[in-house]
């Protein structure tokens, strides 16, 4: 895969693509991460990227024409363009996993009050948010969506089953995880994990992540593939059941 990074401020994202899991995965070829200086596809002796308002209004305004020059300068076939910005459709695991089968992304991170709307009509293929909050720009966001989409690709974080086991992949929160020692300050570790009975460590697993979710993030239950199993454990927290009774 391929991703560029169209931004303003290319120092911003520089040093979090070359730490970590990406940074693994870009030595290891897994994925081609460049970082596109929009300054330079201005215009002019002063390589001027915003202007004010049409009608009035406060702030700046990213202009079309960097915009558009850089896209088409990097562009591949069957590229998708992708805008960050507070107006577009929410970015969640699903949008993560579509984005993880294109051959190349290109992100466009906003600034100011915005880019120009001929921008999100006419240049991007979709828009994304990362959330219902302001940033001072769209580079965080690009950043944060670079982090979901390569973890998915294979080889990326070295088990290939590692990204299906974590919070989303299956619609649910992730169960708790423990690590040795197996007693810290009275602290003791459950002891299903220790039995290695694997059945009945999934079917623990499985609980605690239908707890889990039903109480920090009770939409996601909606959406989850839940089995009638599933469906009676739920019912039982509705009762007040806890989880390992």
């Amino acid at each position: 895969m391929k991703i560029d990074i169209v931004t303003l401020f290319p120092r911003m994202v520089e040093g979090p693509l070359a730490e970590s899991m990406i940074g693994r995965a870009r030595a290891r070829g897994i994925v081609d991460i460049r970082v596109v200086n929009l300054r330079d596809y201005a215009e002019g002796r002063h390589r001027v990227t915003d202007d004010a308002v049409f009608g009035g209004g406060s702030g700046m305004v990213l202009k079309p024409e960097p915009l558009f020059a850089a896209v088409e300068a990097v562009r591949t076939p069957g590229a998708r363009v992708v805008l960050m910005d507070p107006r577009g459709v929410k970015f969640d695991q699903q949008a993560a996993a579509g984005l993880a089968r294109a051959s190349h992304l290109i992100l466009l991170a906003g600034r100011y009050e915005g880019v120009d709307e001929r921008v999100r009509e006419h240049l991007a293929d979709e828009t994304l948010s990362i959330g219902d909050y302001v940033l001072t720009g769209g580079e965080l966001p690009a950043l944060v969506v670079t982090d979901a989409v390569v973890r998915l690709l294979p080889g990326a974080l070295g088990g290939e089953s590692a990204a299906d086991n974590e919070s989303f992949a299956s619609g649910l929160l992730e169960p708790p995880q423990y690590t040795r020692p197996e007693a810290f300050r009275g602290l003791t570790v459950p002891a299903v994990l220790l039995s290695g009975d694997h059945a009945r460590i999934a079917r623990w697993r499985r609980r605690q992540a239908l707890w889990l979710t039903w109480r920090a993030r009770p939409d996601l239950l909606e959406r989850a593939a839940l089995s009638a199993d599933d469906m009676k454990i739920v019912e039982g927290f509705e009762r007040g059941e806890r989880p390992d009774g």
